[in-house]
């Protein structure tokens, strides 16, 4: 009984996840469009428009790196294109893989990516948040 009401509530995480991404991103493209000053403050912080006083993290490029994709990415790959877009956020990562693995497995958790299988039977992950994709 536990059991299931747990995977129930799981199930209805992810998929608030999911909507919660879908919203953010239809916001962002609002604010894209018709610029940031039509939102105020608090709508900013919410959708990470807000200016930061620190660099974008490592859990944020993986999340644009992923959402970018035309297909799903190995850590690997993942650690590739963020060389390549943002070379000094790994710099300080003495295993950048894992670091990038351990992200992209809580996203997974999180229902905003999939872990899949890609070439050569390596795991890959595919993002998913604002897709309307059923998780299950």
């Amino acid at each position: 009984m536990a059991h299931e009401e747990l995977r129930q509530l799981m199930r209805h995480r992810r998929q608030l996840t999911m909507r919660i991404g879908t919203v953010k991103q239809t916001i962002v493209g609002l604010a894209i469009l018709f610029g940031d000053g039509v939102l105020n403050d608090d709508l900013l912080k919410l959708v990470d428009r807000k200016p930061r006083s620190r660099r974008s993290g490592l859990t944020e490029a993986c999340r644009k790196t992923l959402r970018e994709a035309p297909k799903a990415m190995t850590a690997r790959d993942l650690c590739d294109q963020i060389r390549a877009t943002m070379p000094l956020l790994l710099a300080g990562h003495k295993y950048s893989a894992a670091s990038v693995t351990t992200i992209l497995t809580r996203l997974v958790s999180y229902g905003e990516a999939r872990e899949v299988t890609g070439n050569r039977g390596r795991r890959a992950w595919q993002w998913l948040a604002g897709q309307g994709e059923p998780i299950d």
